[in-house]
């Protein structure tokens, strides 16, 4: 049985549905935080006997021995975390006792339970700004936000717990993560939704917003920022390597996911607008602080020891994406 902590969130969702297809027997753990209890409800559809879910919090010791007790968990791939970088500015008691705090207790009680092996969830937000494009993972990790800050340090305290305990990790460092489940059963659901290009699609249905692209006179192909955007699904089957690297007695690592390529705000909107067919109004408005010209991870890597490749193009996630929220948007209608 593997254990995935936060699977009623976009990524580990589609995590719970990958395995389920691949006939593992999953127990998905989540508080609903920003989870959603429709995607357990699809999660229960696709698994049937398969599939368990556990209403708990990782900051509740009692709901994680309930959660290990009588459970067979060969493996955790773990998810459950706070996200958004500016809340994490505002408030970062919040992120260090949920992301860092939780993972602890997540941790004491894979310990505990004689579990030794976890795929984590990290971010390329733990670099900061960086020194050299693209990223490599061993570019200087100095994060400028809390957020960062409290996955470098879970990063940090699995490394301690390899070495005192034999619990072995995999931390997956994403880039800009696009798309939905090619077959439209779930999706990015976050209320706020703070990533660009759902909110792009979310604006065909409501003509009335225009969009404010953050400067434009960025040393770029065209003057906006570039990112490193990689299909949600692509990212799945890095996770799913990843478990079986470790499952196959693999060392403690860390992987960058990305394509090794960027694409600019501009050439967002316009495959938005190629995908959608429908004109998406944009003004400029000047840089924001912090804003890097260009992230991309360097992701050989990944690709020589998990033996992973990205497939999906940002066209192909992007399209994806639009079927779900055209999918949401009928929903929410009726």
């Amino acid at each position: 049985m593997i254990l995935v902590t936060g699977g009623a969130g976009y990524i580990g969702s589609h995590m719970a549905l990958k395995l389920l297809e691949n006939n593992e027997k999953v127990v998905v753990f989540d508080n609903f935080s920003t989870g959603h209890i429709e995607t357990i409800e699809t999660l229960m559809k696709e698994g049937k006997d398969n599939f368990e879910f556990f209403e708990g919090d990782l900051l509740n010791l009692n709901d994680l021995n309930a959660l290990f007790k009588g459970r067979n968990i060969e493996a955790v791939i773990h998810f459950a975390a706070f996200s958004l970088v500016e809340e994490s500015t505002k408030n970062p008691a919040k992120y260090y006792k949920n992301n860092v705090t939780g993972s602890i207790n997540l941790l004491d009680a894979m310990h505990k339970y004689n579990v030794n092996k976890i795929v984590f969830s990290s971010t390329a937000a733990t670099y900061g700004e960086p020194e050299e494009i693209p990223i490599k993972e061993t570019s200087l990790q100095n994060p400028v936000n809390p957020y960062g800050t409290s996955k470098l340090t879970v990063e940090k305290i699995m490394d301690d717990y390899d070495r005192a305990y034999g619990i072995k990790s995999v931390r997956l460092r994403y880039f800009n993560v696009a798309g939905a489940d090619s077959k439209c059963r779930i999706g990015e659901n976050h209320n706020p939704e703070t990533h660009l290009i759902p909110n792009i699609l979310k604006s065909t249905f409501n003509n009335k917003k225009t969009f404010k692209i953050f400067g434009d006179n960025y040393n770029t192909k065209d003057g906006t920022c570039v990112r490193d955007y990689i299909n949600v699904e692509d990212l799945i089957n890095a996770h799913l390597l990843a478990l079986k690297y470790l499952l196959a007695g693999g060392k403690t690592d860390f992987f960058n996911l990305g394509t090794n390529e960027g694409n600019s705000v501009k050439e967002i909107f316009d495959l938005c607008t190629k995908v959608t067919n429908k004109e998406i109004p944009f003004e400029i408005a000047q840089k924001r602080a912090g804003d890097p010209a260009v992230l991309i991870a360097d992701n050989k890597k990944a690709k020589e020891i998990l033996g992973w490749n990205p497939e999906k193009t940002l066209y192909d996630s992007i399209k994806s994406a639009y079927m779900w929220e055209l999918k949401q948007n009928e929903r929410n209608k009726k």
